[in-house]
């Protein structure tokens, strides 16, 4: 399996999670609204199939480039929307987290990054794919949170009670920032075999604890304000981009040119 057979699987996936979403519209009790979970499943099956057998191909885990961890991000954040979906019975956050794990499967279509299947040593680290993994599920949850957050912002301008959006937004951010956390650990004992240090305040390091405080002072600001609705939604948007930063717009900065967190070039 090479990326050469990925629009294949993309192509079986937006058909599949393209007509879940139209079944979505239909009414609760018809047919076609009891088929949605198949077809949900189906779009994640053909998308977990190459990135499994992507992985089996390539001989490493398929974590090295941003096209490849997009590709797992589609995997995380569909199937998060999925049980979320499941658990809450809420189409419109279903809706989101599909077209979103599909927005960034069309970006590896347009640019897969393809590499050899060699891993240079400090990628070769037992800690490296849980590090990368974690992560990953962080960022899917994180990712769920802001549109809660935005919805919930939403719903307050227009005087609605958002007790039950600040009650999944806790949990959802809950569970993401443990992930995050756990990524930050794990990225230190990687950090310490690879490099022979913990920390060293690379760019890359830096934002990943600046987003990791940025949904602190969020936790922070529940606890002690559980009052403040308003200003702890707005943390939530803010702290995504934080997290949009230290995925993406680190590797522009200035800085990254010499941060080893640079695998791709």
């Amino acid at each position: 399996m090479t990326w050469l057979d990925y629009p294949t699987y993309l192509l079986l996936a937006t058909v599949f999670w393209s007509l879940a979403l139209i079944m979505l519209a239909t009414p609760r009790k018809s047919i076609f609204h009891k088929l949605i979970g198949i077809f949900l499943f189906l779009g994640l099956a053909a998308v977990l199939t190459f990135t499994i057998s992507l992985w089996v191909s390539l001989e490493r885990p398929p974590f090295r480039t941003l096209a490849e961890t997009r590709l797992w991000y589609g995997v995380f954040i569909a199937s998060i929307g999925i049980v979320l979906h499941y658990r809450w019975k809420l189409p419109l956050m279903l809706a989101y987290t599909i077209l979103m794990a599909l927005l960034f499967l069309f970006l590896n279509y347009l640019n897969p990054d393809t590499f050899d299947k060699t891993l240079m040593p400090a990628l070769q680290s037992p800690w490296f794919i849980p590090h990368v993994i974690v992560y990953i599920i962080g960022y899917a949850f994180l990712g769920f949170s802001f549109l809660i957050g935005v919805w919930g912002l939403y719903l307050n301008y227009k005087g609605k009670d958002i007790e039950r959006v600040m009650l999944m937004a806790d949990n959802i951010i809950y569970i993401g920032f443990a992930f995050l956390t756990f990524g930050l650990l794990f990225g230190a004992l990687w950090a310490k075999e690879a490099w022979g240090h913990y920390w060293t305040w690379d760019p890359k390091e830096t934002w990943a604890f600046i987003t990791w405080l940025a949904y602190l002072l969020y936790i922070h600001m529940r606890l002690r304000k559980k009052q403040s609705h308003k200003t702890a939604l707005w943390i939530v948007v803010f702290a995504f981009i934080t997290i949009l930063i230290c995925w993406f717009g680190v590797n522009y900065l200035p800085s990254a040119q010499s941060s080893v967190h640079v695998y791709s070039s």
